[in-house]
């Protein structure tokens, strides 16, 4: 008799508990929309910069692959033109390559009779020119990747001085929960979308100057290459 009248108030609670949650509306998931809406202006701020990032990485990709692209016949042909002394049609070939290693050579070969020293000092400007061109956008990457934090603080901390003011202006002596929600969601929002743009920013970053950097030295590879053409016995 015992055990039915268990098995009985099991069965009840188990259907109140079923008719409860049946009767209780569905919690709406948040959306990432929602969620960065909560950040406040700063979420702009993080979004237009997000968005230059991108659009500075993919343009910088573009114009270091194009940068480092290389006809293995070119330094050849040059060498070919200069041997039989057809100097116009060796600048005509570096003209129509518009590369930075041909515009360098251009410039040597502008140089020719002169001293080994001017050739190559003239070398080293126009490649310190395509070097400042190869970095152009860099440092605004850089301070992205460490600004975008330090707004996502500011954030933080303008959340805070909201949740704070919300509570002083409470004089019934209770806080909700619902004081206290409108500063915090800016507060946690607005560090994570921080986070998100620099982490994101710091890695484009770093992959840029290692690009450059491959660049640079397939510059500096042709420079000495064109210089021992030069040295070469005809």
């Amino acid at each position: 008799m015992n055990l039915l009248l268990l098995l009985q108030a099991t069965g009840d609670l188990a259907q109140t508990v079923t008719n409860a949650s049946a009767a209780s509306p569905a919690q709406p998931e948040m959306s990432l929309w929602t969620m960065a809406t909560y950040g406040g202006p700063i979420m702009i701020v993080l979004a237009l910069m997000l968005a230059f990032a991108v659009y500075l990485f993919i343009e910088r990709v573009v114009t270091l692959k194009q940068a480092g692209e290389e006809d293995k016949s070119f330094m050849n042909r040059i060498k070919d033109y200069i041997y039989d002394g057809k100097i116009d049609a060796a600048v005509k070939l570096c003209r129509d390559t518009n590369t930075p290693t041909s515009r360098m050579v251009e410039k040597g070969i502008s140089r020719l009779g002169r001293p080994m020293s001017d050739v190559l000092v003239a070398i080293e400007n126009v490649g310190n020119i395509e070097i400042a061109n190869l970095e152009k956008g860099l440092v605004i990457m850089a301070s992205i990747s460490g600004g975008a934090p330090m707004l996502g603080f500011l954030g933080t901390v303008t959340g805070m001085v909201t949740t704070f003011y919300n509570m002083s202006l409470n004089n019934s002596g209770s806080i909700q929960l619902s004081d206290l929600s409108q500063g915090m969601y800016q507060a946690m929002v607005t560090t994570i979308g921080g986070l998100i743009v620099g982490i994101l920013a710091y890695f484009a970053y770093n992959y840029l100057v290692s690009r450059v950097d491959s660049v640079v030295r397939k510059l500096e590879t042709k420079t000495m290459e064109f210089l021992d053409l030069l040295n070469e016995p005809a």
